[in-house]
């Protein structure tokens, strides 16, 4: 019998129709939906008079278009308003669930998936966004696709696709304390560049995988996009199994036994293989911090720029006005950001209060902290993290996209310097002009007391807490 990894069992569990030369006929367990991919896709289903093939399989939400400040509903922008207001008009004409703002649901597509127990393994999960791969980190394949294509997922809960490749990027050996999922991943695509992965769904593994929390793997996978990834993926295990279980759509009662004994099969076989492999070894790793215009320009915090001589490299530095051989360490920051579909989690605001409890971020930065989802919000709440992070001259604001992209009121000025959770720093992706370091949440913290760039690794015990 073949042996086959987690990506050929969940492929092939999805196969509809397979015709020998031909794209796949995948089935979609679920589909996303967000105000800025939907509006044509919807339009379709109107033109062609087709119903919504199984509304239960879809999940909509506003995320990128929002603001992010108290009164956020109302909408300045007046592109922004129209797409928010289309996408509600569109969900009830059509009965699709969505969650809008003080649903206590809203927030951002690729946290409130999981965390309400829509994301689970051995599903396959689509959504008109490049950063669907998040949900990788439950044994799903999941990723991004085109408006026309939502269109079709809608109709028919299908989509064409040939099958990727398939790669194995093991992460050996245990963090030092203050490196985190957020610094692997910018590892591996500063290793293999952007376009390493092209083509190829990617599986984790390894030591360092298999200590993380789910929040860390959806991090890890977030980022799978970075280095040209279809989708990456991470095996269940108890960590995922616990962390879904009670979740207001995962399985109950038998169902939740019948469900385990199935995510339990979806492992990858011994002496499967892989189209590529590749392994890191984090024992080693300082955090990580990018210094040009895409996510393989970085490197680890203690190093200096790298000489290339290529345009793109050139070029990245001319426009964030840096030097080859300058130290990325004590580079002055204007603004901060945590938050996105990358670090807006439980997680993320805690170790972000953690590191500022008691302390002033420096008088010259603007320091933006987002929660993913109202969930976040209420859990940061009650926990006192809101009171911690404002009192440091940091602001914590509504659920978003925010900072990530210039596509709401949440923009870094044109020639300001950011340090930021997210996932790409591309040329004036958060506003026009705009410089951004990609950085953990504890990166981000830590700098933006500092007002420069440096490493949080003096905020952690070997415990791997913060004193």
């Amino acid at each position: 019998m073949k042996k086959e990894n987690i990506i050929d069992k969940v492929w092939n569990a999805h196969i509809v129709q397979q015709k020998q030369g031909h794209p796949a006929i995948l089935a979609i367990d679920f589909c996303l939906v967000h105000e800025v991919t939907s509006a044509q896709a919807f339009d379709t289903l109107r033109e062609r008079k087709l119903p919504v093939f199984d509304t239960k399989s879809l999940l909509a939400t506003v995320d990128h278009s929002i603001p992010t400040r108290k009164n956020r509903h109302e909408i300045f922008d007046e592109m922004a308003k129209a797409q928010v207001q289309k996408l509600r008009d569109n969900t009830k004409e059509f009965n699709v669930p969505f969650y809008d703002m003080d649903s206590s649901h809203q927030g951002i597509v690729h946290v409130v998936g999981p965390e309400l127990g829509m994301t689970q393994p051995g599903m396959t999960i689509v959504c008109g966004d490049s950063h669907t791969a998040t949900h990788g980190a439950f044994g799903a394949i999941a990723f991004g696709i085109g408006t026309s294509t939502v269109g079709h997922v809608f109709a028919s809960g299908c989509l064409l696709m040939n099958k990727p490749k398939t790669m194995q990027v093991e992460f050996t050996g245990e963090f030092q304390p203050g490196v985190t999922a957020k610094d692997a991943v910018m590892k591996l695509i500063a290793n293999i560049g952007i376009g390493g992965a092209n083509g190829h769904i990617i599986e984790y593994t390894g030591s360092a995988i298999e200590s993380m929390s789910m929040e860390a793997r959806m991090t890890l996978c977030n980022m799978s996009i970075e280095c040209g990834a279809v989708a990456g993926l991470i095996a269940p295990d108890k960590a995922t199994y616990d962390y879904l279980k009670g979740k207001k759509y995962a399985p109950t009662g038998d169902s939740w036994n019948k469900a385990i004994a199935y995510w339990e099969s979806l492992k990858s076989d011994s002496d499967c293989c892989y189209d590529k492999t590749i392994i890191i070894d984090v024992s080693d790793l300082n955090p990580m911090v990018s210094w040009g215009t895409n996510p393989q320009q970085a490197i680890e915090i203690n190093q200096t720029i790298p000489k290339n001589t290529d345009d793109m490299s050139k070029n990245a530095l001319d426009y964030v006005k840096l030097s080859i051989n300058q130290p990325i360490k004590d580079t002055k920051l204007d603004w901060a950001f945590v938050g996105s579909c990358t670090n807006g989690r439980i997680e993320d605001m805690r170790v972000t209060a953690a590191i500022l409890k008691d302390k002033k971020i420096a008088e010259h930065i603007t320091f933006y902290v987002v929660p993913g989802s109202e969930q976040v919000m209420a859990q940061a709440d009650d926990e006192g993290l809101i009171d911690i992070i404002n009192s440091s001259g940091a602001e914590f604001r509504m659920p978003g996209c925010s900072m990530c992209l210039g596509m709401n009121d949440d923009k870094v000025p044109a020639g300001s310097r950011c340090i930021s959770s997210t996932n790409r720093n591309f040329v004036g992706r958060q506003g026009t002009g705009s410089i951004t370091h990609l950085a953990s949440p504890a990166t981000v913290a830590a700098s933006a007391i500092a007002g420069k760039i440096v490493s949080p690794i003096a905020y952690f015990n070997q415990a791997g807490e913060i004193a």
